[in-house]
């Protein structure tokens, strides 16, 4: 009687780290397919944002991506005390017609996947933080 009681306890425990085993696996998958859903949908917006700075840059003066880039590293490091950011990607540009409406947003990676925006905007020929 003991010994099929044990047996039971046994079953019932190996069923559970099974169910955990494969739970985590499933997470694992889970995750890859988001993140390399959320890498693709990255991608293309980065190609549309370069695809308007360069229609940007051909009927206006002062969309120097380096520039604005150096712009955006700029207004990170003031908001993280000096920090620069993992990697930054353009995301979309805002040509109004004049200048001072004009916008470039980027997408600042921090760390651990973690990201924020930084919005720019040009205000007399300079590119600012909005």
């Amino acid at each position: 009687m003991l010994a099929s009681a044990s047996l039971v306890v046994g079953l019932i425990v190996g069923f559970f780290i099974v169910l955990v085993v494969l739970l985590f696996a499933g997470g694992i998958i889970a995750t890859g397919r988001r993140r390399q859903a959320q890498r693709e949908r990255l991608t293309a917006t980065i190609e549309e944002a370069d695809a308007a700075l360069a229609a940007a840059r051909a009927s206006d003066r002062g969309w120097d991506r380096e520039v604005i880039e150096a712009a955006a590293r700029d207004a990170f490091a003031a908001r993280h005390g000096g920090k620069a950011p993992a990697d930054l990607h353009l995301v979309r540009v805002i040509d109004q017609p004049g200048t001072d409406a004009d916008q470039a947003v980027f997408r600042a990676v921090v760390d651990l996947g973690r990201d924020e925006t930084i919005t720019l905007g040009r205000r007399d020929g300079v590119w600012v933080a909005v």
